[in-house]
């Protein structure tokens, strides 16, 4: 597939939609809140459960898929950190550089994206990844926004437990284990469908809600190390982790993950730096996350349109 191709089939539909959510929170104070409760709570579970119960993605592949997201994700970490520490960041830019670096946002873009770029299978592979990717954020992601104040890891890893979307994993590869899930046409599955399918286009407008109320001015000279190894370096250990783990004998499944690896910094680190941001002098890490979350979505459209050219290729794996 060519980059103008790339880009008209799979880029610009999803920034057209969040371009909407742009320029609604720029003359509109929209509580986004309201939206994400909705999102996490009702139309995220839906589409989790109804995308993992009809996927053709086996129960071993789908382990592998989330074993990967893990190896990944701590790669990432490790690799941020020693960049971050060699550069003589400190607390909170340290960490703040550690999460836009490790965390793509592989839920309100990443899913559109990928099921515009590779169909159901792009849907169903990239709703894993951030199955697997949200125990993470709420573990090693509270401890990096948090660390220096006593936080109890252990009580952050709870939080996981009250996320309804590890239920509906659950749920739904419970269903398919016991041979139970109700055939697509039935009202049960037909209704899911609708309110996961809702999800996307939400998902969208929040991000560019979100966008429109970040401010960047602050720190737009130090998230260029940030942007590189999230848009640059983290497509490569994401090839390397598939290679490793052997997702390539599902080359689909193994691009969607390449794809959902190469996205810009996550929205939800911005949230848990606000949460425990202690103030003081200089660059905080709240101004430090959103900055880079713009940047890095700007910039991704160059980037994501070049990957999934080769992705849809095979020229990469």
């Amino acid at each position: 597939m060519s980059l103008v191709s790339a880009l008209g089939t799979a880029i610009l539909p999803v920034l057209s939609v969040a371009a909407v959510g742009f320029l609604l929170g720029k003359v509109r104070e929209i509580d986004v809140d309201a939206l994400g409760t909705v999102t996490i709570y009702v139309l995220t579970p839906a589409l989790i459960f109804h995308s993992l119960a009809t996927s053709e993605i086996s129960g071993g592949l789908a382990a592998k898929l989330i074993l990967a997201v893990a190896v990944f994700t701590m790669a990432m970490v490790v690799l941020a950190e020693l960049v971050g520490r060699t550069l003589g960041e400190s607390e909170p830019a340290l960490g703040a550089l550690v999460l836009s670096s490790s965390f793509p946002n592989a839920g309100n873009y990443g899913i559109p994206l990928s099921a515009f770029a590779f169909g159901a299978v792009g849907r169903s592979t990239a709703v894993l990844f951030i199955a697997g990717q949200s125990i993470l954020m709420y573990t090693v992601g509270v401890y990096l926004a948090s660390r220096g104040q006593g936080t109890d890891l252990r009580g952050a890893a709870r939080e996981v437990f009250r996320l309804p979307l590890v239920y509906a994993v659950a749920a739904a590869w419970l269903a398919r284990w016991l041979g139970v899930v109700p055939a697509g046409d039935t009202a049960a599955m037909e209704t899911l469908r609708l309110v996961g399918d809702a999800s996307i286009p939400v998902m969208l407008l929040m991000l560019g809600i979100q966008l429109a109320n970040t401010k960047h001015g602050a720190a737009i000279s130090r998230v260029g190390v940030s942007n590189g190894l999230k848009l640059v370096v983290a497509p490569v250990v994401g090839v390397g982790v598939a290679l490793l783990l052997g997702l390539g004998t599902n080359p689909q499944v193994a691009r969607v993950f390449v794809l959902e690896c190469a996205m810009p910094a996550a929205v939800t680190p911005l949230i848990l730096t606000i949460e425990y941001d202690s103030g003081g002098e200089g660059l905080t890490g709240p101004e430090y996350v959103s900055t880079a979350i713009f940047a890095s979505t700007v910039a991704s459209v160059v980037t994501l349109t070049g990957l999934i050219a080769l992705l849809q290729a095979g020229a990469v794996i």
